[in-house]
């Protein structure tokens, strides 16, 4: 097989998934029923073009949006510098690990109760689970990042009298960009799906609250549709990320 081919094969290979999914959706929704109907392909894409035309899922789709950027943002300024602190201070990663272990192995949606009883019913208990859902990921990507720098490039920072900021800034920071690209990765992952139980805390707008919405109205295939949205939103913002891993790494070689 040629190069070429094997270039369009590489191309090709991926919508022959989407096709069988697309087939096995189509078969299964194929009953006469009128919730096989709802269910079904057809239905579906009427029901998303219906509502990307009339403009009623933007309000949501924005309000999700935001609270992404907004947790995402609180869990870099978390996660990042005490990554960083940990992984330049052997004595105090150990200290924290067990801690810092322990908590991570519990789900982020099990705060939901205490979030509600200390923050109250609204974006804040939201914002405070997309925070605890994907600070994680980047505090340890961190942490990684930073084990993996060359010791030397440390020490020749030392030997030129370089402050402990200058060495944060000049020698840790750009050697751990992939691992923080990796690790924002992982966090958006983790933050896109708990995003639709989190906003299910009585907001009043976003894409956890438009599915209730849908379920209440019985309206299935806007149900679906809005789970496509979901889907195709998550996969654009890891195809950026991971484009941007990809560029980051060129760039370096």
């Amino acid at each position: 097989m040629s190069t070429t081919s094997k270039r369009w094969l590489s191309h090709f290979l991926p919508f022959t998934g989407v096709a069988a999914g697309l087939l096995l959706w189509w078969l299964a929704t194929r009953g006469e029923s009128v919730l096989a109907a709802s269910f079904s392909p057809v239905e579906t894409f009427k029901a998303l073009v219906q509502l990307i035309r009339t403009g009623e899922i933007w309000p949501h789709l924005t309000a999700s949006t935001i609270r992404v950027a907004e947790g995402l943002g609180l869990a870099a300024l978390i996660g990042i510098p005490l990554g960083i602190i940990q992984g330049m201070n052997p004595n105090l990663e150990r200290a924290t690990s067990i801690l810092f272990q322990f908590i991570r192995m519990i789900s982020p949606l099990a705060w939901m109760p205490i979030a509600v009883m200390l923050l109250g019913i609204g974006d804040a208990p939201v914002l405070f689970l997309l925070t605890v859902a994907a600070v994680w990921p980047l505090l340890l990507g961190t942490i990684s990042g930073v084990h993996a720098v060359d010791r030397e490039h440390l020490t020749l920072a030392r030997s030129l009298c370089a402050s402990p900021l200058e060495i944060v800034t000049r020698v840790v920071v750009p050697s751990i960009i992939p691992h923080l690209l990796t690790g924002l990765r992982l966090a958006m992952g983790v933050i896109w799906i708990v995003l639709v139980p989190a906003e299910m805390l009585g907001v009043q707008a976003g894409l956890g609250y438009f599915i209730l919405d849908t379920r209440d109205r019985l309206a299935y295939s806007e149900l679906l549709a809005v789970l496509l949205i979901i889907g195709a939103i998550g996969y654009a913002f890891d195809a950026f990320l991971r484009n941007a891993h990809q560029r980051w790494d060129h760039s370096k070689h």
